[in-house]
């Protein structure tokens, strides 16, 4: 939720400001600030360092605290007496101040037993901002949310992941239009992270156990408003040198390396979280990737209490949550019982079990010998409540999952559901929340998940809601003209290509987005199965559509990588230049441009392939509507008057036949619904039944579908009841 990042500092001479704040003093307030996240969500102080040095704050990734490196005290004071900053930066530190202090709040009053025993929230990627990019893509921003809504509602939650110094790849795309990647060291000291320290006051490190050697790991903390977040880094003196690149990247490497970066973040997680003297009342495991942290916990149980195995396990799985996000096979992960014994024999000798024992844990059929061992089944065996992340996808799971309880029907598997959401200041424009903040009851960005604030979205006068987004989408024009030129300039294209880029798209014309990860079953190009059709609907001399894409494909995903190619490509179809552009690098920032400026948001996977999906929930925020299938949170949000569906929400078993199918509904639906309403103008220019669409969108769906909801939810059906502190849990099992 922040400005654009190209915004230009305030125009003109500016008032001289004097303060009694010496220049350290002043720099240490804004040092304060930039060393807990909890800015990235607050436009004010997003703006603030912007305008220290705009050029600088764009060229850094938006890091605070790499742009406060080039400043020293005396300096800092010259800028904000040029600026007449004091006065902001004395109001944002004491706004920090005043946050990370107050007791009254939702947790307190709702979540109480999680005072002296918090949740314990496991994820493998955390997406908060693109300064820090320890994520790849949907699972980490979400993990990134709900950690950000926990802090916003008081939640006592502490989170735990793993740091990679290299984070994902960035993403170039070479003349013929091919995925590149490209790895880059992160500077640890331009990062808001400290290192963790025990209960003994001394820098944490954790070791792991393996047959073939030990694994050690520091940790360290950072700041996420009221939440800790802890990241283990394997990069540390002692360790062999393949242990040390272990953490470097995420999901890289092959099977060996994703095990052994699973076992730091399960194993290596508990064992940091007790250096800490944290004693969690719920394990909440987000994906597959850190249920290892069962069989730890369940060791702990054993040595402490002097509990058997199964009463261990037993006692373990009563506070754990369970999340699952992928009803696709391939996205859980699988080890053969070599590596499991490689890397987790000296905990099972700890544990006293037997190998078969060990493996049958992981196992839908503990006695098929020929089966691997699964995450999301030992993840499934160890809790004892696990949900799915949409309506949709909990029935998808309940089939999926259904042979691990053989003897129950299949809507009466143990897995319920919990719909994602979004945190909502973080990804509403900031020249939206003005709007919002005129005419919304006062606070309200504090109540975002309660459906009455958002019904005052039908006193906006339309006009100045059209205008705000107008405003928007030519912002993201901008950024993406700035991009693309910027990405022809380094592939060595000719002078002429360049400035055609710098003149792409159009805000008058209907805009639709499409960004995510490029997975085949996510059709990047559907809406490019008919050429002809959409050169036709690209050229109408009246009401013509322009395309926006980004995304990435994992680099070992060839199919993807060709989709990328094919997108990119268009480009030089006489008929689709300056109609379709492909937006290099997809990060947070690239995301929050899109969400924030497209009429029109695009998601055509197979149905029931996606799971949830998100990014159409921050398109809502921000006055755009949805084109989407009927999979994930849209089969529970779309109701005829807040977007548009394609198809209705069946799918035939052959995908040729499916594929075919959705593209024709697709383009029917962009023909004789989406693009006739949106160049349905009245006297005055406006769109008036597309602008009450966005409104019923926002009124509709902004609080259902809020991080702030989501993270509600888990407490009062999952932590709680993990935690000995509510009595009523549907989904126990």
């Amino acid at each position: 939720m922040s400005q654009v990042d190209e915004a230009a500092s305030p125009a003109g001479p500016q008032p001289l400001e004097l303060s009694e704040l010496s220049p350290q003093t002043l720099y240490d307030k804004c040092k304060a600030l930039a060393n807990n996240l909890w800015w990235s969500w607050h436009p004010e102080v997003t703006n603030l360092f912007r305008d220290l040095d705009p050029i600088r704050w764009r060229q850094l990734d938006h890091s605070p605290i790499a742009l406060l490196k080039e400043f020293t005290p005396e300096r800092l004071e010259m800028r904000a007496s040029e600026l007449v900053l004091y006065s902001r930066i004395n109001h944002a530190h004491r706004q920090l101040k005043e946050y990370l202090n107050s007791t009254n709040t939702w947790g307190r009053t709702h979540a109480g037993v999680l005072g002296s025993h918090p949740v314990a929230y496991f994820s493998a990627e955390f997406g908060l901002h693109e300064s820090a990019p320890i994520y790849s893509g949907g699972l980490g921003v979400l993990s990134g949310d709900h950690i950000k809504s926990a802090s916003g509602l008081g939640v006592p939650l502490v989170a735990v992941g793993l740091f990679y110094d290299q984070g994902y790849f960035r993403q170039r795309l070479d003349i013929e239009g091919y995925q590149q990647e490209e790895y880059i060291d992160t500077k640890v000291e331009n990062l808001p992270m400290q290192p963790a320290l025990g209960t003994d006051g001394e820098p944490i490190t954790v070791a792991i156990e393996t047959r073939n050697g030990t694994l050690l790991a520091k940790v360290w903390r950072m700041l996420v408003g009221r939440v800790c977040l802890y990241l283990l880094d394997c990069d540390v003196e002692g360790n062999q040198p393949e242990d040390r690149e272990l953490t470097s990247r995420l999901y890289g490497g092959d099977q060996r390396t994703r095990i052994r970066q699973e076992l730091v973040l399960g194993v290596g997680a508990v064992r940091a979280l007790r250096a800490l003297g944290i004693t969690p009342g719920a394990y909440h495991l987000n994906e597959g990737h850190s249920a290892f942290a069962t069989l730890e916990a369940i060791r702990e149980r054993m040595e402490d209490d002097g509990a058997t195995f199964d009463d261990a396990l037993r006692d373990v799985s009563q506070h754990t949550v369970f999340t699952t996000h992928t009803p696709v096979p391939a996205g859980h992960d699988r080890f053969d019982g070599e590596a499991i014994e490689e890397h987790l024999g000296p905990l099972r000798d700890q544990l006293g079990i037997s190998t078969e024992q060990l493996m049958g844990l992981g196992r839908v059929d503990p006695q098929n010998q020929n089966e691997s061992f699964c995450m999301t089944v030992l993840g499934l065996k160890l809790s004892r409540r696990a949900n799915a992340v949409s309506s949709l996808h909990g029935h998808i799971s309940r089939r999926m999952w259904a042979h691990l309880w053989p003897h129950r029907v299949e809507e009466e598997v143990p897995i319920g559901h919990i719909t994602n959401g979004i945190h909502v200041p973080s990804w509403l424009a900031w020249q939206m929340q003005q709007l919002f903040d005129r005419n919304f009851p006062v606070g309200w960005i504090h109540r975002v998940a309660e459906p009455e604030v958002w019904s005052r979205i039908q006193k906006i006068d339309p006009g100045e809601l059209w205008e705000v987004h107008y405003a928007l989408k030519n912002h993201l024009l901008s950024f993406v003209r700035r991009r693309v030129s910027r990405q022809c300039r380094r592939r060595g294209e000719s002078e002429e290509v360049i400035e055609a880029a710098r003149n792409v798209l159009d805000p008058n014309v209907l805009t639709i987005g499409f960004a995510r990860r490029f997975a085949t079953y996510k059709r990047a190009d559907l809406i490019a199965s008919d050429l002809d059709r959409l050169r036709s609907l690209l050229s109408d001399p009246q009401r013509p559509i322009q395309l926006i894409f980004a995304g990435k494909a994992h680099p070992a995903d060839e199919p993807g990588k060709q989709l990328i190619k094919r997108i990119d490509n268009l480009r030089h179809d006489p008929q689709c230049a300056g109609r379709i552009v492909f937006v290099e690098d997809y990060d947070i920032n690239v995301a929050r441009h899109m969400v924030q400026g497209v009429d029109v948001w695009l998601n055509n996977p197979r149905r029931p392939l996606e799971a949830s999906g998100t990014s159409g929930q921050k398109v809502v925020l921000n006055g755009g509507l949805n084109l989407s299938v009927l999979d994930g949170w849209w089969a529970e949000a779309y109701d005829g008057a807040n977007g548009f569906a394609i198809g209705t929400g069946r799918a035939h078993v052959s995908d040729e036949i499916s594929d075919a199918r959705d593209g024709e509904d697709l383009y029917r639906t962009l023909e004789e619904e989406v693009i006739p309403i949106f160049y349905d103008r009245d006297i005055d220019g406006l769109p008036r039944q597309w602008i009450q669409m966005m409104m019923n969108s926002i009124g509709s769906l902004a609080g259902r579908f809020s991080a702030h909801r989501m993270v509600m939810d888990y407490v009062q059906t999952a932590y709680l009841p993990a935690a000995g502190g509510h009595s009523c849990d549907m989904s126990a099992r």
